[in-house]
């Protein structure tokens, strides 16, 4: 029996802060390619989501970092010539963007779903047809890279997989096997495949493909550098990575001193510190958090280190929200204090936040400043000439005494 270190809450929310990029300043001015480079390798991915209310998910977390940057920088490391790219899309914690040199560690994955391993619709998809994903196949290798609109033979939409028709899932099923990857985005952000061979730079593909295991040790590896501390779940979760090849992996993580195990306060579940992770004695950052920013994704562990209850309500009837549509929390110092819905009027040109809501025991007095200099920050870093500040929930409704 291994014995388990004792870390106080407190300490375990500094060192997941630390380990998220927030122990640290924000480069002054705007931030650079290095910055951006080094921000991403930090996280290990960046999710991606299609809902475009104020930006799309996988620009946040660098804003949330680095302050002002050009979100051009990633644009070019994701979608770039390939010469230049430093990043691919898989479906790793859902939809997302990873560096290069992650490729191989996920190859074990896309061989599982190639040989009909993986669960899902897509694979039912694949054994119903193979003939005519294959014919998808060669019309990406003869007529270069394609988004499903431009196949030749792409079929109705169906109802399920968000009404795909069976060129999107054909292709799709390519995506998740490895045998195409994203060329580009274009349009409203539509996927556009290729084949992988010509996509990824000749240096990754060359890299040797490591075992199922050494991969899955290195992945849990990079969740734990992300995370600092954290249970099984939260390490497995980071990758989605399958349940007894995480339990294995784990016991082989701590058998070598990899993972230390550790009794957290307040968790009722066993954790493991990584033991490279940075322990602050103070955390001063201040940050608005996208729903899908990997610090607080996984909600039971952003209620277990904030004690913050954070559900995303894009899907909740108007009438049933509490706190709004597109809701980004607000990290000042080392606590989530608040929470603020916002909303791009690209059109106008304004930022809107149409409520702003402060947890129990925090005063108006100690968040309104910070808050507004993030959202002005955050006006400027997308270009948004009026900041329309919020008259609905408690700290809105502060404001707006303040402002009479």
């Amino acid at each position: 029996m291994v014995k388990r270190q004792r870390v106080s809450a407190a300490a375990a929310r500094r060192i997941a802060l630390a380990a998220q990029g927030f122990g640290i300043e924000r480069p002054d001015g705007a931030a650079n390619l290095g910055h951006v480079k080094r921000a991403v390798d930090r996280l290990g991915l960046l999710q991606i989501d299609s809902v475009n209310v104020l930006t799309r998910a996988h620009y946040l977390p660098l804003f949330s970092r680095l302050g002002n940057y050009d979100s051009a920088h990633l644009d070019r490391l994701a979608w770039g010539r390939k010469s230049r790219r430093g990043l691919f899309e898989f479906w790793a914690h859902e939809a997302s963007l990873l560096p290069l040199a992650s490729q191989p560690l996920l190859r074990w994955r896309m061989e599982r779903a190639a040989a009909g391993i993986s669960k899902g619709g897509l694979q039912t998809f694949a054994r119903e047809k193979a003939a005519y994903i294959e014919e998808v196949r060669r019309e990406v290798e003869d007529r270069g890279p394609l988004a499903a609109s431009d196949l030749s033979t792409a079929g109705p939409k169906r109802g399920p997989w968000w009404g795909w028709n069976d060129g999107k899932l054909a292709l799709e099923w390519l995506f998740f096997a490895g045998i195409v990857t994203t060329a580009t985005r274009r349009g409203a952000f539509e996927r556009v495949y290729d084949l992988t061979e010509r996509v990824l730079p000749a240096s990754i593909q060359a890299l040797p493909t490591p075992s199922p295991e050494e991969a899955q040790r290195e992945l849990l590896r990079l969740s734990a550098r992300a995370l600092g501390v954290a249970t099984e779940f939260d390490l497995r979760d980071y990758y989605r990575l399958p349940v007894a090849d995480t339990k294995a992996r784990l016991a082989e993580l701590v058998e070598a001193g990899e993972l230390l195990p550790v009794e957290v306060e307040g968790w009722n579940r066993p954790a493991y510190l990584d033991p490279a992770a940075r322990q602050p004695r103070r955390i001063e950052a201040r940050a608005l958090l996208a729903p899908f920013d990997p610090l607080v994704w996984e909600r039971d562990r952003t209620e277990r280190i904030f004690d913050f209850f954070y559900r995303i309500e894009i899907y909740t009837p108007v009438a049933k929200r509490k706190h709004g549509y597109y809701v980004l929390p607000f990290l000042l110092g080392d606590r989530l204090v608040g929470r603020v819905d916002l909303k791009a009027d690209r059109a106008n040109s304004k930022l809107l936040a149409p409520a702003a809501h402060l947890e129990a025991g925090v005063e108006a007095r100690d968040v309104s400043v910070p808050m507004r200099e993030e959202l002005r920050l955050m006006a400027d870093w997308l270009g948004l000439d009026e900041l329309v500040l919020p008259r609905a929930g408690d700290l809105g409704r502060a404001w707006s005494r303040m402002s009479k």
